[in-house]
């Protein structure tokens, strides 16, 4: 985390129930005189106290917003979401459709709210859009100058043609996704993929730009990366011009119950 967090209990309204104490995950409550007490301030900063408390008594400090009260219990059809899943396809072929900045910021959200490793919260963002052909353009002229070298670990690429749309496919925006734990940058990526989808945009992930972009430095220059910013993938966004009418093959999962 960047910014410093406190736990704070209200002693006025802590009702020593002990949810808290029993829902944290590194053991850092413990109960006296029938109130809460928080043993140190070293913990993840989950929120799981916070979250779980039936009085509101536990709060974090140093963030932007607050939290959101549950009233009721958020679910999704399974068998949709099953469904969305099943007929995923990635996309290479968009409109020429503007994405609007409210969507791109529910789509982040998405990522941030994904649960990150130890509760580090060190994903990051970088939404490439009315500018992104500059970096595109840089991007393409390093992939060609080491395309030979590709084709010798990679068959496939011997036949790919590298036009000047090669990496975004005339997508109108691109986000890149940064953290130096690889699980939690795929993680919120896959959230951040699954909300794209949701308001009907097509989602390709470019792993031959970010591959690119961890190796370039004029382009990690360009975009003000510094030395130790890691791209774990690149989402291309935008409105499909290509219809799928049916889902694609899987071979059976690898499955053991033991």
């Amino acid at each position: 985390m960047k910014e410093q967090h406190i736990i704070e209990v209200n002693k006025d309204i802590c009702i020593g129930c002990g949810l808290c104490e029993n829902d944290c995950p590194v053991n850092n409550i413990t109960i006296k005189d029938k109130k809460s007490v928080i043993k140190n301030q070293d913990c993840i900063k989950c929120g799981h106290c916070s979250a779980i408390c039936p009085t509101a008594a536990i709060t974090l400090t140093g963030f932007d917003d607050e939290p959101i009260e549950i009233k009721n219990e958020t679910t999704v059809d399974s068998n949709e979401l099953l469904m969305a899943i099943k007929s995923r396809r990635t996309i290479r072929k968009f409109k020429n459709k503007e994405v609007h900045s409210e969507i791109i910021q529910q789509i982040i959200e998405a990522g941030r709210f994904t649960p990150s490793a130890k509760n580090s919260q060190d994903v990051s963002y970088i939404v490439l859009d009315e500018n992104k052909s500059k970096y595109e353009e840089i991007a393409v002229k390093f992939f060609r100058r080491i395309k030979p070298i590709v084709s010798l670990f990679m068959k496939s690429a011997k036949e790919v043609t590298i036009d000047d749309n090669f990496f975004f496919k005339g997508a109108p925006v691109a986000i890149m996704v940064l953290t130096k734990d690889k699980i939690s940058g795929s993680l919120a990526a896959s959230n951040m993929a699954l909300m794209a989808e949701s308001y009907g945009l097509g989602v390709l992930y470019s792993g031959f730009f970010t591959t690119v972009v961890n190796n370039s430095r004029k382009l990690r220059k360009s975009l003000n990366l510094k030395h130790n910013d890691y791209v774990v993938t690149t989402l291309v966004l935008g409105y499909p011009d290509v219809r799928y009418r049916r889902t694609a093959q899987k071979e059976r999962a690898n499955v053991r119950f033991l």
